[in-house]
């Protein structure tokens, strides 16, 4: 029937050419135009019904001669193409047929495997990848030889089934929302499909991409937000888990070292390892970009976990002084185990060094914060004892003094639980600001010495300054340079002739280049030897500073100190 009706359209076609010859010249009467109207929908219709048995040659008992001589017809036409009454896109016709009929397996096996209870992606896609396996198979033997060889029959369906699995996970994609899933999805994108199709299907060129760049980019930016949110999803996790500890007032671990740590680097550390490690899996350089996405999102991480520590355990200090401690502990604690976590992210800087370099300014500036905080509790803690130094009540009793130590011995217990460098940094910070208040009341002019009280207050002043120096040295303060100090101070004051004090003068001014006049008429006040800012007997004391301070030039080329000192 196929045959004859192809004949006879044929035999109609030239017919109708014969008759269009006489009026070549003069306008086609109605009947041609009408005929060549039911002769192109004859035509169509026969190209409709070889499109069917194209598609009908997917189902296990097609009709091999039917598809054979219909592969003949397409060719024959297509030779034709160019001449008069020719209809064109036999062999586009053809395409659409075969990729028609290899969308249909796999919508229906999605459908299939959708009314199972227990839907898998993953056994999904592994028997989308066996149907087209097996029906390329199928192709090779028992397709390929009922068409001419110019049809490259095989390449054709290979290049209509790789367009039909992108449909495919199009539609997949549009309705995942579990990561599992889209680590699926891409790990039969990028591996699993290509790796069996080319095992299986033997076409030329075998380095051709399967899965267009663009459908391939599209998974895997989506699967990477989604990573990206899960990641999100799991710091905030840490955060909740850390402000449990904080309502149970849990005492933070020490490490075998003894120094304060928790495990919230090392929790974050493992989650980077274990998602990048996931990724590389499937694809290295997706790996190495998910690095930077975590590293990106560990900083507002930081801001968070920050705010939340500090609204948190806000209540620890309006408690007692053991939950004051726990207050301080969990400062150190953090600042040890942030200062770990840029250690950890070192080994990403290769592949990531801005990333890198953006978390570590990040933790610097955090752990800072959390410093500086510990700095302002322990001045707001020692600030009323340091304001009655240097007063009669002083001179007559140590119980202010001794406060002050009591609280500098307590944050130096605590210190030695802080790792380096910001052990260091600490130290020095409450070692200057200890030193600064202590010489800052002297400088107020709050008392003044008389008669035999400026040995007495050279004394008091020369052990208080050397039990300080005991103290952060045991913190292992690096301040060195302001050890002399107290005793240069103490000398002058219990000097009983002015003008002995000219000889001291040459040390403080050399080692404190910024002490100023001003200064040294408020230590000179209070040993009791200044009225009125004016000084009593020899004034050569201040000339001869005037000359030292002249020498001396610059009085910011050495360390900073006495400019601090109002």
């Amino acid at each position: 029937m196929l045959k004859e009706a192809y004949v006879n359209l044929v035999a109609m076609r030239l017919e109708l050419q014969r008759e269009r010859k006489p009026q070549e010249e003069g306008a086609s009467p109605v009947n041609l135009v009408n005929n060549e109207k039911d002769i192109n929908i004859l035509f169509e219709t026969l190209r409709n019904k070889i499109s069917d048995i194209v598609r009908s040659s997917f189902l296990p008992s097609f009709n091999k001669e039917l598809l054979e001589y219909a592969a003949h017809i397409i060719q024959k036409e297509k030779g034709k193409q160019g001449e008069p009454g020719a209809m064109q896109g036999w062999r586009e016709s053809w395409r659409d047929a075969v990729q028609d009929g290899v969308r249909d397996p796999l919508k229906k096996l999605y459908l299939d495997t959708h009314k199972q209870n227990d839907f898998s992606l993953e056994v999904h896609l592994e028997l989308v990848g066996k149907a087209v396996v097996d029906d390329l198979e199928r192709v090779k033997t028992e397709l390929l030889s009922l068409y001419p060889p110019d049809f490259n029959v095989l390449e054709t369906y290979v290049s209509c089934y790789h367009e039909a699995v992108v449909e495919h996970l199009k539609k997949l994609l549009e309705n995942m929302t579990e990561l599992k899933d889209y680590k699926v999805l891409l790990d039969f994108t990028i591996q699993r499909y290509p790796s069996l199709f080319k095992a299986h299907c033997d076409v030329e060129d075998k380095a051709a991409p399967i899965i267009q760049e663009d459908m391939l980019n599209k998974i895997k930016s989506s699967y990477c937000q989604c990573q990206k949110d899960d990641f999100k999803s799991e710091l905030e996790n840490i955060i909740r888990c850390e402000n449990d500890v904080w309502k149970m007032k849990k005492i933070p671990d020490k490490a075998d070292d003894g120094f304060l740590t928790s495990n919230i680097h090392m929790n974050i550390c493992q989650l980077i390892t274990s998602y990048v490690g996931n990724l590389k899996e499937i694809d290295e350089d997706l790996g190495k970009l998910f690095i930077h996405v975590c590293l990106d999102e560990l900083n507002p991480f930081l801001e968070r976990l920050e705010q939340v520590f500090s609204q948190s355990t806000c209540f620890l200090l309006t408690s007692d002084l053991l939950d004051i401690c726990l207050w301080i502990q969990y400062h150190i604690t953090y600042i040890n185990s942030f200062n770990s976590l840029k250690e950890h992210v070192q080994c990403y800087k290769e592949s990531c060094s801005a990333q890198v370099e953006t978390l570590n300014e990040q933790v610097d500036q955090l752990t800072q914060r959390l410093s500086q905080t510990l700095i302002k509790h322990f001045q707001t803690d020692v600030k009323p004892f340091m304001d009655v130094m240097m007063t009669k009540k002083w001179l007559k009793t140590d119980e202010d003094f001794n406060e002050v130590v009591s609280r500098i011995d307590s944050f130096s217990g605590l210190c030695k639980t802080m790792r380096a460098p910001a052990a260091q940094v600490f130290a020095n910070d409450i070692h200057y600001y200890v030193a600064r208040e202590y010489i800052s009341e002297l400088m107020k002019k709050k008392y003044s010495c008389k008669k035999t009280k400026n040995e007495e207050a050279a004394i008091k002043i020369r052990v208080q300054w050397n039990k300080l120096k005991k103290l952060f040295q045991e913190m292992e303060s690096s301040l060195d340079w302001l050890y002399p100090l107290g005793d240069y101070l103490s000398n002058i004051i219990r000097m009983e002739n002015d003008k002995n004090i000219k000889e001291l003068l040459t040390p403080l001014v050399n080692d404190y280049p910024d002490i100023s006049k001003k200064h040294l008429l408020a230590v000179l006040y209070f040993r009791g030897s200044t009225f009125g800012g004016l000084i009593f007997g020899n004034e050569s004391v201040l000339n001869q500073f005037t000359m030292l301070k002249r020498e001396v030039g610059d009085p910011h080329h050495g360390h900073f100190f006495f400019s601090d000192i109002e």
